[in-house]
């Protein structure tokens, strides 16, 4: 599967929202997918993080130094308020989103602390969501399309499905794309 080598594929979302979870399904699918071992796999992502120089992507954007005509026609994996600072281009995003109650809990899980100021947390996470959503859709030089993490857990096939045909994939890539998904790692769940 190749991806048109003049844009620069993107997948984002607030973190904890499923940002790992497109890029393994992505990379089943055959579909380029630039990441490296700087860091591991751990029990938050047991099946890894899919993610360039440890997540560090963010302050090289905010310097103008991160490369990314190196990275056109490859999916990487860029946090959400790192999308305020791409510099004009051509963009596709898969922008995941998921419910806040259980971004906050995975965090809280993943930093081995209760949040006292959780409210404040929630509503700092709330604003920032709605800024980049604001921010991305008003840009001509940004395709975007919006998953959903507890769907796609919930109802793999018609979620996946839709990011295949968003993607223009060969049809024989959707099984492995599906195979990634594994129901007993949908932790912190609050969507019944």
């Amino acid at each position: 599967m190749e991806l048109d080598k003049n844009i620069n594929y993107i997948v984002s979302g607030l973190e904890r929202s499923g940002t790992s979870l497109l890029m393994q399904i992505l990379h089943a699918g055959s579909i380029p997918c630039a990441f490296d071992e700087s860091r591991k796999p751990d029990n938050n992502n047991p099946k890894g993080y899919y993610e360039l120089e440890g997540g560090k992507i963010i302050n090289k954007l905010m310097d103008g130094t991160f490369p990314l005509d190196k990275y056109k026609g490859i999916f990487i994996k860029i946090t959400a308020y790192g999308l305020k600072f791409l510099p004009p281009g051509k963009y596709v995003i898969l922008y995941s989103e998921r419910n806040i109650e259980e971004i906050l809990d995975s965090m809280e899980k993943m930093a081995k602390i209760k949040d006292i100021n959780r409210e404040e947390t929630k509503n700092a996470f709330i604003r920032l969501n709605n800024m980049i959503k604001i921010h991305i859709k008003d840009r001509s030089d940004i395709d975007c399309m919006f998953v959903n993490y507890n769907k796609i857990l919930t109802n793999p096939e018609i979620s996946i499905k839709k990011i295949h045909e968003y993607l223009g994939m060969p049809k024989e890539y959707l099984d492995e794309m599906m195979g990634v998904i594994n129901k007993r790692l949908y932790r912190q769940r609050r969507i019944l």
